[in-house]
């Protein structure tokens, strides 16, 4: 199949356009850049021994959507392209409304336009609030506690009208919980612009030294340790879990909704302690109060995505914590 990845170039997207090469599609990225570079299109090609197409451009741009629609014989659509920093999104609502809830209302109307009915929809466990137990399953109640929450919540409901008013829809709107690690090549991974939003991007700068410190936000609630608790899950995982997806809908002409995650929770400082152990370093951390707006912990029901799908990931937590470390050390190596 002929893909668009739009937001291609992002840690997910990129990743995943690996996975859809490998995997024998072609692939076109569009990505405005605001949070990623075009370098990683050459790193792509290192890893998989082929280049997507990319165009850089913005999913808000119509006529630019229209022409690549026109020109390139597009067989779906998997749509990464968005802003996602909760703290930013509370400062700066307006600005995540227009990117991700306008920019994906653009993106569906030169869609239906090209006559394309296939989209794999980056959404996010945010959509779940502060759930009332875990692990959580796809039938909990929705809710957002912040403007970036509330913009998956306002695209997951857009595509299920599409779905309930356009007849030929295939739609999956995967909702993931916390991505992370990296390619184990050291080629591509996560490289947040500033801040990190982020725990493991934290941790890697912390270890190399960029960092003096990591905080750990709250050390009292009800876990285990008394730090919070998360499903982590390695980002190529959760890149054959969009493959997973695609290879659903080309069967199923519906819209699937699933939690893409390990199903299991790891604690902050549990990630800590494993990184150090795996990698043979130590990550300098310092316990503050809680986060406002945190919760104590968060963790999926996967059975959906695993029977669905027969799909699950299947790398551990040593994992994730050594390809993000193989990745931050090729970023910033020994002098």
């Amino acid at each position: 199949m002929n893909i668009l990845v739009t937001g291609g170039t992002g840690f997910i997207g990129s990743h995943t356009c690996v996975e859809l090469l490998n995997a024998g599609h072609d692939v076109m990225v569009l990505d405005n850049l605001c949070n990623s570079d075009a370098a990683v299109i050459g790193r792509i090609e290192q890893i998989c021994g082929r280049k997507p197409r990319f165009v850089e451009g913005d999913i808000r741009d119509a006529a630019l959507l229209q022409d690549l629609f026109a020109e390139y014989p597009v067989s779906a659509v998997m749509h990464f392209a968005g802003i996602k920093a909760v703290g930013e999104s509370v400062e700066k609502p307006k600005k995540y409304y227009q990117n991700n809830v306008e920019g994906t209302s653009v993106l569906l109307a030169a869609m239906v336009q090209a006559d394309i009915r296939t989209i794999v929809f980056s959404s996010s466990a945010t959509v779940y609030g502060e759930p009332a137990s875990v692990p959580i399953t796809e039938d909990f109640p929705r809710s957002a506690t912040n403007p970036y929450g509330d913009t998956k919540l306002k695209i997951e409901d857009m595509l299920a009208e599409l779905q309930r008013t356009t007849p030929g829809w295939r739609i999956a709107r995967l909702r993931y919980f916390n991505p992370v690690g990296a390619h184990k090549s050291g080629l591509i991974g996560e490289s947040p612009a500033g801040v990190p939003d982020n725990l493991m991007p934290f941790i890697t700068q912390a270890a190399a030294g960029l960092r003096d410190e990591l905080r750990v936000f709250g050390s009292d609630y009800e876990t285990p340790d008394g730090t919070g608790v998360r499903d982590y899950i390695h980002v190529v995982d959760l890149a054959n879990g969009h493959i997973a997806a695609l290879n659903y809908l080309r069967r199923n002409p519906q819209m699937l909704t699933v939690n893409l995650g390990t199903g299991k929770g790891v604690s902050v400082l549990e990630m800590i302690k494993t990184f150090e152990t795996v990698n043979h370093c130590k990550v300098p951390y310092r316990i503050t109060n809680r986060r406002p707006g945190d919760i104590a912990k968060c963790w999926a029901d996967t059975r959906l995505a695993n029977r669905l799908l027969a799909w699950k990931a299947d790398r551990s937590l040593a994992d994730m914590c050594r390809d993000a470390w193989r990745w931050q050390q090729a970023q910033t190596p020994p002098p």
